[in-house]
């Protein structure tokens, strides 16, 4: 009897850990967001400098952290239905050997702070919960592929395009099949056209 009751009480524990965990990946989904913002202002600032190459890269830093934090986010609610099933079968019962064994992992996974290691844990519970049709929904390579050291050329270019334009920023020399340079102010833009203008009305002169 005191051995059940040891065995429950350190279920409950462990489930309390599971719920304060998903908590702290909520957090680090929403300082993810403020990097992502962080981020995005250094894109602004390397256009206005002219620095195409460090936007670049800035933009590549927002893409990585708006990544993270739909991983974080999708692991925490995996979580939450893990714990939600776990403190049904509780009440029920029915918690098996193999199911606390998967528990014990998950809780030294936690531990360790492995987050790829706890999403293929949850696999297994997932595997465990089928069998009593409680399956959660599994969200594949969750956080296999949080730290991707590289995005998609377009999604960079659109976040780069997205800056400019919010900023009023001149956005003709950021895409790669617009020449090689720096960004050209506005007046410098003008003066341009200008000096072309003139030049046209000199030939058309001499032509006559």
């Amino acid at each position: 009897m005191g051995v059940g009751a040891s065995s429950e009480k350190q279920l409950l524990d462990q489930i309390f850990n599971l719920k304060f965990t998903s908590k702290q990946l909520t957090r680090s989904a929403n300082k993810c967001v403020k990097d992502e913002k962080s981020e995005k202002l250094k894109v602004k600032k390397a256009i206005e400098k002219g620095n195409i190459d460090g936007a670049r890269i800035y933009a590549q830093n927002a893409i990585r952290k708006h990544t993270e934090q739909l991983n974080y986010l999708k692991l925490a609610s995996r979580l939450d239905a893990v714990v939600s099933k776990l403190e049904t079968q509780s009440k029920m019962n029915t918690v098996n050997k193999s199911m606390a064994g998967i528990v014990k992992a998950l809780d030294r996974a936690l531990q360790s702070n492995n987050l790829e290691q706890v999403s293929q844990t949850m696999d297994q519970f997932e595997k465990q919960f089928e069998s009593l049709d409680v399956q959660s929904e599994c969200v594949q390579e969750a956080m296999g592929n949080q730290q991707a050291m590289s995005t998609p050329e377009d999604e960079v270019n659109n976040l780069m395009m997205q800056v400019a334009d919010e900023h009023g920023l001149e956005t003709g020399m950021l895409m790669p099949n617009a020449g090689v340079g720096t960004v050209q102010p506005q007046g410098v833009t003008q003066q341009q056209n200008e000096e072309d203008d003139l030049a046209n009305r000199l030939a058309n002169l001499r032509g006559a």
